[in-house]
């Protein structure tokens, strides 16, 4: 969708390759680009902790097999989050690997140079001891700032290289560069591109595209890979096949998932819904609905594979897992596996990662504020001693543990405010959009039987879409049926 249909009086707003909007100014080093942690190793009075420092505390980790189930909600919860997080942001990180003053690779440094920014890190090993540096890039710059109240002039910002609204980009691609790509441009119809070599029972996967280099998995000798944030896990390939092959059954372009209604709720919680979000009160034209940096900063993404889709027995398999499988129960013991801590794979980085570790250091990156500064803004009084958090966080324990990492309560992560957060940015979202029925995709596009009618739980099933509103005369002036 592009901005100016939305928002004529500001068509930057929501726009590609714009700068994400801050909530609060930024908290550089040096006022206007340097990380935390660039030159500074103290913050009030305290070392900065190691970005993994997490769980050699007991914070964030756990081990794979002790995972619970979550007795209300599927696996599909967990994966749509993510395929709507594709379709509202992504911030690129600068392309070059090597620092811009000697050229040195960032994979081998552990110095911070321009766009090197190496996380200092322990390893399970060695007790309290650095023993490694882990590499990390500097997300990338933007030239079109959209927003200039809290936005000291100078001021590094970041970039969102896809549209902010849920408009389906993942799709069709957030610019008209990448649309003709992803379109089949000798047809008439105005169908998307699809797989010439695979199908299954007459449903068509989606189409390689030659990728050079790709941190992707790519086909054995090809170098092709699918198309787009696609990669990243199984069931994300799934969803997306699913929207092109519905998109190419009914021709629409542009039509909006709903989300807000049946996703966030189930995310937030009902009384937290209805704090943040409320009522639909109608398009408002003096909302900003551009997605924030502490929001993107958030989101990180998962490199893998969807190839196995197409000799693996296709979505089916998968599909039906996302549905009849619970997903993961989180609570203040159980946050992240191992797999994600400790083992989590990026291909163009020979180490194995730690998914917290980078979610902390591109808060740094972005330079945004901490815990107390983000209470103030959602409205909480700020948090001064520890009986103050442990009030909030409900456990002495974790208290501890998070203030032997942090040592200073205005230095703890902005994480456990994520209720707030992702409750103000769907909100802003919400004003200036509309929505349109999702479910049915997963009845028509995939074969399982007993699809729910909410997709994130065990219910009925699903009337077909009323489609009379795109009824169109043909030439002869006769109407099609």
């Amino acid at each position: 969708m592009h901005s100016y249909c939305v928002f004529r009086k500001s068509p930057l707003w929501g726009a590609a390759s714009t700068g994400l909007a801050r909530w609060l100014p930024a908290e550089y080093e040096d006022g206007e680009n340097q990380p935390k942690g660039w030159n500074t190793s103290q913050y009030s009075g305290f070392q900065l902790p190691l970005v993994n420092k997490h769980w050699r505390r007991g914070i964030m980790r756990f081990p794979c097999m002790a995972i619970l189930e979550d007795s209300a909600y599927s696996q599909m919860l967990v994966d749509w989050g993510q395929y709507i997080d594709h379709d509202i942001s992504y911030t690129p990180q600068i392309s070059s690997q090597s620092t811009f003053s000697s050229g040195r690779d960032c994979l081998h440094t552990c110095s911070n140079a321009e766009p090197c920014f190496p996380m200092q890190a322990l390893t399970p090993r060695v007790k309290e001891q650095v023993t490694a540096c882990l590499p990390f890039f500097r997300s990338s710059p933007t030239c079109i700032n959209i927003q200039t109240d809290v936005r000291p002039a100078g001021q590094r910002q970041q970039m969102n290289s896809v549209t902010s609204f849920i408009d389906v980009s993942t799709v069709y691609g957030p610019s008209a560069d990448l649309e003709k790509t992803l379109r089949n441009l000798s047809s008439a119809e105005g169908l998307l591109a699809v797989n010439s070599e695979y199908s299954e029972d007459g449903q068509l996967y989606l189409p390689f595209v030659s990728v050079q280099p790709s941190a992707c998995l790519q086909e054995p000798g090809t170098g092709r890979v699918l198309h787009g944030r696609v990669n990243e896990i199984l069931p994300l390939s799934v969803l997306h096949t699913l929207r092109v092959r519905e998109h190419n059954r009914l021709v629409i372009y542009q039509e909006i998932i709903i989300t807000t209604r049946d996703y966030i709720p189930k995310i937030m919680g009902r009384e937290a819904f209805d704090e943040y979000l409320g009522p639909y009160a109608g398009y408002d034209d003096s909302v900003n609905p551009s997605v924030s940096n502490v929001f993107a900063t958030t989101q990180r993404e998962l490199p893998g594979t969807p190839l196995v889709l197409c000799s693996s027995g296709g979505l089916d398999p998968v599909l039906r897992g996302l549905l009849d499988r619970p997903a993961a129960l989180q609570n203040q013991e159980h946050l992240m596996t191992e797999d994600l801590t400790q083992r989590l794979l990026v291909l163009n980085i020979p180490e194995t990662l730690d998914l917290a570790a980078l979610n902390l250091q591109r808060g740094r990156d972005h330079g945004l504020p901490g815990y107390n500064d983000w209470r103030a803004f959602c409205g909480f009084d700020r948090v001064d001693t520890r009986s103050d958090l442990i009030e909030v966080v409900g456990s002495g324990v974790l208290v501890e543990k998070i203030m032997d990492v942090y040592g200073h309560l205005d230095n703890i992560n902005v994480c456990p405010l994520f209720a707030c957060l992702i409750g103000k940015q769907m909100k802003t979202l919400r004003e200036g959009d509309r929505f349109a029925v999702v479910v049915r995709l997963l009845r028509d596009g995939g074969s399982p039987q007993s699809v729910q009618t909410g997709i994130f739980l065990f219910c009925g099933n699903v009337p077909s879409m009323d489609l009379e509103a795109w009824r169109e005369p043909p030439h002869d002036g006769t109407y099609m049926t």
